[in-house]
């Protein structure tokens, strides 16, 4: 593959979505062919089975069904769009991969981190992305961004004891993964975070 996969990680309110914007917009002044994608989500199936996930009428779903349900999401884009702009040379900027669940189901829900890997091999076919940007923001301040909107996913509706575990995880899954998991601090103005970002992909292109 030629491409390059780029992935975005952290706990919700973390400001994500803000920072792939920017960095999609940087790399295609630079003359790149960019792709952004999310997860759960990117496709037709795949949006279906977020919809199942996060819908907070969902309360009694099970922790492997809800590992079962990403990783089947994953699959569906992996297939669908992700391999195929790789392979077409793209550049791949894709909103939460695997590391989501490995934190989110693997560390937050105790399923493991390595079971959680394990999973997802089939569904990702070994593929992971060159580099990863953590963005690193205390849960407190994620959930108070996230309490301003009106309506909160099964997810977001978590206890604040959850939202700890994963911000806690994702720093234990960086010190895991130095070399592809890179973490900026997300409390930074976000020209301040664009700027770090950019340092950190230059290095791989």
């Amino acid at each position: 593959m030629n491409g390059i996969f780029i992935s975005f990680e952290g706990p919700d309110g973390s400001g994500k979505s803000t920072q792939i914007a920017l960095l999609k917009e940087y790399l295609e002044n630079k003359g790149y062919d960019c792709l952004v994608t999310r997860e759960p989500g990117g496709t037709k199936i795949s949006e279906q089975v977020r919809e199942i996930l996060l819908d907070p009428a969902n309360k009694a779903m099970g922790y492997m069904t809800e590992a079962l349900l990403y990783a089947s999401a994953r699959a569906q884009l992996m297939h669908e769009v992700i391999l195929p702009a790789l392979e077409a040379g793209r550049a791949v900027i894709c909103d939460r991969f695997v590391d989501s669940s490995a934190v989110y189901q693997g560390i937050a829900r105790g399923l493991g981190v390595d079971e959680i890997y394990k999973l997802n091999a089939y569904a990702t076919e070994g593929v992971l992305p060159q580099l990863t940007i953590h963005l690193d923001l205390p849960a407190s301040v994620g959930i108070a961004r996230k309490k301003d909107q009106k309506d909160l996913d099964r997810m977001e509706q978590e206890a604040s004891s959850f939202h700890e575990k994963v911000a806690q995880g994702y720093r234990d899954l960086a010190k895991l993964a130095p070399d592809r998991i890179k973490t900026v601090d997300a409390t930074l103005p976000i020209r301040d975070i664009h700027s770090r970002i950019v340092e950190l992909v230059e290095t791989v292109f």
